[in-house]
């Protein structure tokens, strides 16, 4: 699962430049005909704090429209060049996002947030060895951020480094044990290299974390059927499609990184009666998926 990452970033982002959310003031543009450098810079700081408050209630737009006022009053300030890119990639403005947070970086080479959001930003464009080289350079700066090594997972997962994939979830998980989503990764990639029981528990532990959790579910549901517990396979993909009946499309399941055989095995499962007669009565989930990337998630699998 992707489980991250543009909101992780932009997380981060806020809390490394020091942009207080609290104690905002209105700002407004001064009324005189040429503003000194003081006021300017005085009105470009009350517009990144706002602009933080209403991120962190996900009004994107606003805080947008505000720190684009921002980079224009405080063109050298990096970090109201790394606030815009996170936002722009909150909206899923990817390009522009990316632009912005390079420019940030070309001010401020140290700012692992703005190394991380480019690695996410990077991921989402499939181009993995740039987001790889961000992603490595965030961490140098910031070690041991659990929802970093998972993005890093993720990238090692698309360009086939298994091994490498494996080693940055069990970091993740190390440093925050838990965190399910790198556990419920190690699980699909256990799957499609036939590793079953392995990847059955993987998954059983993922679920123990969070037992509301729909992929480790379903992906467990399917390796359940595959082994011959067919009827406990299809209630346990049944009541995990009942929350979540995303996972019931193939094209969300590929986002979310499941593998080829994952997915054909799961593609059975979904054939049942009873889990197509879940999928016609079940509701969409009213939360998206937190994906990194694989942002999120997708996979972020925030």
């Amino acid at each position: 699962m992707l489980h991250r990452s543009t909101l992780v970033s932009l997380c981060i982002l806020c809390g490394l430049f020091g942009v207080a959310p609290a104690a905002l003031s209105q700002a407004s543009i001064p009324h005189t005909v040429a503003p000194d450098a003081k006021e300017l810079q005085k009105t470009g700081i009350a517009l990144l704090r706002e602009a933080v408050q209403l991120a962190q209630f996900q009004q994107y737009e606003p805080a947008l429209a505000r720190t684009k006022l921002a980079t224009q009053l405080l063109p050298t300030s990096a970090e109201a060049w790394a606030l815009l890119g996170g936002l722009y990639l909150s909206t899923e403005k990817v390009d522009p996002g990316i632009q912005a947070l390079e420019k940030s970086l070309s001010l401020n080479p140290n700012n692992a947030g703005v190394n991380f959001s480019l690695g996410s930003a990077y991921f989402r464009k499939a181009n993995y060895a740039t987001a790889e080289r961000f992603l490595l350079a965030g961490l140098k700066a910031k070690p041991g951020v659990p929802e970093v090594l998972f993005d890093l997972g993720n990238t090692y997962l698309r360009m086939g480094r298994l091994d490498d994939a494996i080693g940055r979830y069990k970091e993740a998980v190390a440093k925050d044990q838990k965190f399910w989503p790198a556990i419920n990764n190690v699980g699909l990639i256990q799957y499609e290299q036939g590793k079953i029981d392995g990847a059955i528990q993987s998954w059983k532990a993922a679920i123990a974390i969070d037992e509301k959790s729909t992929e480790p579910k379903l992906a467990l549901a399917t390796a359940l059927y595959k082994q011959g517990q067919t009827e406990q396979g299809i209630t346990l993909a049944a009541s995990a499609l009942a929350v979540d009946r995303r996972y019931g499309d193939v094209k969300f399941l590929k986002d979310n990184l499941w593998g080829d055989r994952l997915i054909a095995d799961t593609q059975t499962v979904l054939a049942t009666p009873k889990v197509r007669d879940t999928l016609a009565q079940s509701a969409p989930a009213a939360v998206p998926a937190l994906r990194k990337g694989n942002a999120p998630a997708p996979k972020r699998k925030p």
